[in-house]
């Protein structure tokens, strides 16, 4: 049986330059972390679908 499960959250990560830009639009991803290793917030390089190009995305709450 699978220990563990109830340590893994589902979370959203945002593009930081759509939403300080004020284009309309902003790249959103859904993943998942354990809350026991990783107890800060996410941040992660992805394709921005807006801008075309990686950028730095920060998970918000």
């Amino acid at each position: 049986m699978a220990k563990g499960k109830e340590n893994r959250i589902i979370i959203t990560v945002e593009c930081t330059t759509c939403k300080n830009s004020g284009l309309p639009g902003v790249s959103r991803y859904t993943t998942d972390k354990n809350k026991k290793n990783t107890t800060d917030r996410l941040e992660v390089m992805k394709y921005c679908r807006v801008e075309r190009k990686h950028t730095l995305h920060k998970e918000t709450r």
